[in-house]
């Protein structure tokens, strides 16, 4: 069958699916009722970094040197084993751990040759995220849109996008199997997950164990309450979906002023996000979940922003290692 066009019916899970479970994480301490959770070193890495083909030894020294402890995969081909253990080599060598793969195609192409390309696409990350011990494989749901591979489209707050969303996480995770590392699909404001609630309902339905979450704040920032209360947003995020965050990435927003809503991404510490708030449930998660800084346009940008979430860790008792 064609993907799309298969409905997945979350009424037909057993009453066990219908609640949430947290999945096979690594190094999990389940919080105790009643005591303040730990607070732990957090792990930072910058979306800039990018890799030399030639050298994971100096691609792995250069994100020390800029006083990081965790890198985003790099290219690499699922059959290049020489290449995968060169890179496994460097990051353990110096204490790093790769936070993600990153998979940015479009689930939901409208070209289907396209659309089961990109599946395999991000189903070989998978497979190479488990090859490398990193913490997750990261994708969109994918929109409707025909222009923009993620672009808005009315089709993508339907049920149908919905369906079609858990099938491919199924999918994905069932041809790989997947022992060390967790499949994700990063929130964003016009389509699935889109809030905690949202992403609660897709962790229910996909029903696998190696399906957890990637947190983006500023993604699920679409309204005016949302951007103005974002303290009360990151703490119910984190009271709802805090046992199966993997991984975070990490930019702020500004309201731009304009006859309609608009909010544009900023330097870390130059718009609105409590990052006090969000550094804090980061560390006092059960496990350790890596963050990125991204979307910055040069690198002056992304030390501004490392530097800024350093001087707030500081301020709220949240170390960087």
């Amino acid at each position: 069958m064609a993907l799309g066009a298969i409905g997945v019916s979350t009424g037909t899970l057993s009453a066990e699916a219908n609640q949430p479970r947290p999945g096979l994480l690594r190094r999990s301490i389940a919080p105790q009722a009643g005591r303040t959770p730990t607070m732990r070193s957090l792990r930072l890495g910058l979306a800039d970094l990018h890799f030399s083909d030639a050298d994971p030894e100096a691609w792995a020294q250069h994100a020390v040197e800029r006083q990081l402890r965790a890198v985003n995969a790099p290219g690499v081909d699922l059959n290049d084993k020489d290449r995968i253990n060169a890179i496994v080599a460097a990051v353990e060598k110096r204490n790093l751990v790769i936070a993600e793969v990153g998979r940015w195609v479009n689930l939901l192409d409208a070209d289907p040759v396209r659309r089961a390309n990109n599946l395999q696409f991000i189903t070989d990350g998978l497979a190479i995220a488990d090859e490398l011990d990193a913490r997750c494989c990261v994708t969109i749901a994918g929109s409707f849109n025909e222009v923009h591979w993620a672009g808005q489209h009315p089709r993508n707050v339907t049920r149908e996008h919905f369906d079609i969303t858990v099938e491919n996480a199924r999918k994905i995770i069932d041809a790989v199997k997947p022992r060390r590392t967790k499949f994700t699909y990063e929130p964003v404001g016009w389509m699935t997950p889109d809030t905690a609630d949202s992403y609660l309902r897709l962790i229910r339905a996909v029903n696998r164990r190696e399906f957890a979450v990637h947190l983006d704040i500023a993604n699920t920032i679409n309204t005016p309450d949302k951007y103005w209360n974002n303290t009360r947003l990151i703490n119910e995020t984190f009271d709802k979906l805090g046992q199966w965050i993997v991984g975070a990435h990490f930019k702020d927003l500004r309201w731009v002023n304009a006859p309609n809503i608009h909010f544009q991404q900023q330097v870390v510490g130059e718009g609105s996000i409590d990052f006090g708030t969000y550094l804090t449930r980061m560390a006092q998660l059960p496990f350790e979940a890596p963050l990125i800084i991204e979307h910055m346009h040069n690198a002056d940008e992304y030390n501004r922003s490392r530097d800024h979430l350093f001087k707030v860790g500081e301020s709220v008792g949240v170390s960087f290692g």
